[in-house]
């Protein structure tokens, strides 16, 4: 599974963004959708997940702020930060967790994007 997330960039406190995250690839299915950060020096930590059914999950720092989605007929997840803050600059990575089909079977793929840079300064 091949993930392309877009969206970051440069943004003053109390601002907005949406990231999108598209997959491809051999889908067969892909059950839970995720975004991920990694700021500067601090380890990879989970920001937002949803299922294929919509069940989401936050961490603690978001709730409230931001919203996870996804468009399962286009294979695509959206997080929309809003009131953002300086402490959430970070690289934004998505994740897919698929099924997946090739050379005659099926396989479970936990996929990362490449990542997106989110800066929240003014």
């Amino acid at each position: 599974v091949q993930l392309q997330a877009s969206g970051g960039g440069l943004v003053q406190p109390g601002g907005s963004l949406r990231l999108p995250c598209a997959a491809s690839g051999s889908i067969v299915s892909i059950d839970t959708l995720g975004w991920y950060r990694q700021a500067l020096e601090k380890q990879r930590e989970l920001v937002a997940t949803i299922t294929r059914a919509g069940r989401t999950n936050y961490a603690d720092s978001v709730k409230g702020r931001w919203t996870i989605s996804r468009d399962n007929a286009k294979n695509t997840v959206y997080l929309q930060l809003n009131s953002l803050q300086p402490e959430d600059t970070a690289v934004y990575y998505c994740n897919a967790k698929a099924v997946t089909y090739g050379s005659g079977r099926y396989s479970s793929e936990n996929s990362w994007g490449q990542g997106t840079l989110v800066t929240v300064s003014s």
